[in-house]
């Protein structure tokens, strides 16, 4: 709060000297304001629900690959962080690098990007995030994207590519659940239902959610996970590190995935940076460079490896991200029980040596 009137003519003075023409300058402010964003994930406040490790959101760009023409829809938009970073890669020539036309110009500004936010504070933040950006005309509708029912979502309504991170842990009402054929409380999985459902038939998606969603053993998480395997190719699994989400204490996968074919086999990834991520070491672009590079030969590597699906349990369709590569850990036991063994050895040791003196 500025509580001097002559601060907060300097702080205007200040505003009214900048200048928004150029592209640079744009994304100059554009940078300042995703610190801004970021700072407020940090500080645990609300900006954290909003706020999506940049370079996690280009790696599933990367992997993705969107083009000119496509469609690419964020039903959880947030600060509309994908969004704006898939504008960035589309802008700088996509995969190819090629130089944009007039005609591709305008697609991109008008036919491209689509969205949609719940939250007051989150739809204002990621229409000026969007502008800022260089997208003159955000199409992000303000509304619970989870209100709206799944049977009256038609083939006009669907997308080339999702991209989004959808609130977990949050839970909806009965009567939201009854716009689902899998009903369950658990916000995600409702969010995971409508993104298959938004896309195309060979869409391509990559969804951010909880780790639990691999091995939970309630009816929904079975129900889903089956879903997913025959209804879409779930080709590649990142497994990301605790703390990739500052101010969340919860472990995340990335699912990245075709719409239309069953899944045949499922490449996983284990990220590990190699140290533990905080505010002062946050996730970067060299993290996910070995990922990235895998991913095109789905390769088997110490981190990574793949699961057909046939030798999965048809019970539970368990996708529990466990790498056959490491040497399972061995489980530290209780200080009681060390104790009672080293009194058990005691009382044998001292019975060896009572034998051994009546034979002297």
């Amino acid at each position: 709060k500025i509580q001097s009137g002559y601060s907060l003519r300097d702080a205007l003075e200040k505003v009214d000297e900048l200048r928004f023409r150029s592209q640079e300058e744009k994304h100059e402010l554009s940078h300042l304001y995703e610190v801004k964003i970021k700072n407020m994930g940090n500080a645990g406040r609300n900006g954290g629900e909003y706020y999506t490790p940049r370079p996690l959101i280009r790696a599933m760009i990367d992997i993705l690959q969107p083009q000119i023409g496509e469609t690419i829809y964020d039903g959880a938009a947030g600060s509309a962080g994908f969004l704006c970073e898939a504008y960035d890669y589309l802008r700088q020539g996509g995969v190819s690098k090629k130089q944009l036309s007039t005609s591709d110009l305008k697609t991109l500004q008008q036919s491209t990007f689509y969205a949609k936010e719940k939250k007051s504070l989150a739809y204002v933040i990621a229409i000026m995030n969007m502008i800022l950006h260089g997208i003159e005309a955000p199409n992000v509708i303000h509304t619970n994207t989870l209100g709206e029912n799944l049977q009256d979502i038609t083939p006009s309504n669907q997308h080339d590519i999702v991209l989004a991170n959808p609130p977990f842990g949050g839970k909806e009402r009965k009567e939201v659940q009854q716009n689902f054929p899998i009903k369950t409380g658990e916000t995600a999985f409702l969010f995971l239902q409508h993104f298959i459902k938004m896309l195309k038939p060979g869409g391509r998606a990559a969804i951010v959610i909880k780790n639990t969603f691999l091995s939970n053993t309630d009816n929904a998480a079975i129900a889903l996970r089956k879903e997913l395997l025959e209804n879409c190719n779930l080709h590649t699994v990142l497994d990301c590190p605790a703390k990739t989400f500052l101010g969340a204490g919860v472990k995340t996968v990335v699912l990245f995935f075709t719409k239309g074919e069953p899944t045949q086999k499922t490449w996983f990834y284990q990220l590990d940076p190699g140290r533990s991520l905080g505010k002062t070491n946050p996730l970067n672009d060299t993290d996910l460079k070995e990922f990235i590079e895998l991913q095109k030969g789905f390769e088997d590597s110490a981190k990574s490896w793949s699961l057909a699906t046939t030798e999965l349990d048809d019970a539970t369709w368990d996708l529990s991200a466990k790498n056959p590569n490491q040497a399972e850990e061995v489980p530290l036991r209780e200080p009681q029980a060390i104790i009672e063994e080293i009194i058990a050895l005691d009382k044998e040791s001292e019975a060896i040596l009572g034998k051994i003196q009546e034979l002297l």
